[in-house]
């Protein structure tokens, strides 16, 4: 937790020590964190509370989290706020919708309190379910890379651990952790993976499956995280705004063929990737990116290819070279559709 927190920059001490915030659902991963937190409370070195988010999706939500705030006020944190959410029926899944309004309110709770960073009790064994389920889904390096330990204000001390050793740390302090009926929950994709997937996986091909998953996350990331700057320092360079033809206080983003081609496939998908998030729409799924990379392979104008948020792509011949015979390249311009 030390060196997470020395990553993230939080330097401990001073007149006015910074301020943690321990994201605590009452099960034993966030018990034993907030557990380890306190102890830099209690030297001095931050200064530490924490917000339990009721997500009232279970009959006794609020008991668990009355519970869960008697437990962290007992450790000496201070403030420990409680913030109930609700969940919404939406397209994206029960999983996703609690996620999506968990973090809203603790975006919240950092906002009302000035708080440096939010810890996050992530495990190992949560890495090694999150390697898997982005392999499910086929989407690319970033997504096997799996929870960066630091993003933002968002800390995940844990990482390194397993599940197994937070719940003997809570035994050890005579802690009663609430456990989740959700996570035994079949219907569940993660659940799946954690009751069914790993241990398989276990039993067929040995033991050290989660530790072996963890560690490709890590060397992932990095490759991830060098791609991604090489990536978007070739977006900076190539890019350029032009007027959307007739159409007033719109603007149009050229990428030009010839350099596209020149870059590295792996770089290239990412370039086109932003130029789609750059006109806001939302990052384009594998298929969708072949699609406008197929757009390079094309003579004379092609497209448009549609992207989610309303972003079409299409290729822009360039006027015919007075030389017989030299190469006409062109450009891929991104449109973002107006909403009138």
């Amino acid at each position: 937790m030390r060196d997470t927190l020395r990553d993230a920059g939080l330097a401990p001490g001073g007149d006015h020590p910074p301020l943690i915030l321990v994201a605590c659902s009452g099960g034993p991963d966030s018990l034993a964190l907030a557990l380890a937190a306190s102890f830099f409370s209690r030297r001095g070195d931050y200064r530490v509370g924490a917000v339990v988010v009721d997500h009232s999706l279970q009959p006794g939500s609020a008991d668990v989290a009355a519970a869960a705030r008697d437990k962290l006020e007992g450790m000496g944190l201070e403030p420990v706020l409680v913030r109930k959410v609700e969940v919404p029926a939406s397209g994206m899944g029960p999983e996703a919708a609690a996620r999506t309004v968990r973090y809203a309110a603790l975006d919240a709770a950092v906002e009302e309190l000035d708080a440096d960073a939010v810890l996050l009790g992530h495990t190992l064994d949560d890495q090694a379910e999150q390697v898997l389920l982005g392999l499910m889904r086929g989407s690319g390096t970033r997504s096997l890379a799996g929870m960066p330990a630091v993003r933002g204000k968002y800390l995940r001390p844990f990482l390194g651990l397993r599940r197994e050793q937070t719940v003997e740390i809570c035994e050890h302090a005579g802690l009663d952790p609430w456990h989740d009926p959700s996570n035994q929950d079949p219907a569940y994709a993660r659940s799946r993976v954690r009751t069914e997937v790993l241990p398989f996986l276990e039993e067929k091909l040995g033991p050290g499956i989660a530790e072996a998953l963890f560690r490709s996350s890590r060397i992932l990331s990095a490759d991830a995280d060098y791609l991604d700057a090489v990536a978007a320092q070739a977006f900076a360079e190539l890019r350029a705004w032009v007027p959307a033809g007739n159409e007033p206080d719109s603007e149009e983003l050229l990428l030009p063929e010839e350099q596209l081609r020149n870059l590295a496939p792996a770089v290239r998908q990412r370039v086109l990737a932003l130029a789609a998030l750059e006109l806001g729409g939302a990052q384009p799924s594998y298929e969708r990116l072949a699609a406008v990379q197929a757009l390079l392979r094309r003579t004379g104008s092609a497209g448009p290819v549609q992207l989610v948020g309303k972003v079409s792509v299409y290729r822009q011949p360039r006027a015919k070279s007075v030389h017989h015979g030299a190469p006409s390249y062109g450009n891929l311009v991104f449109r973002k559709k107006s909403s009138t």
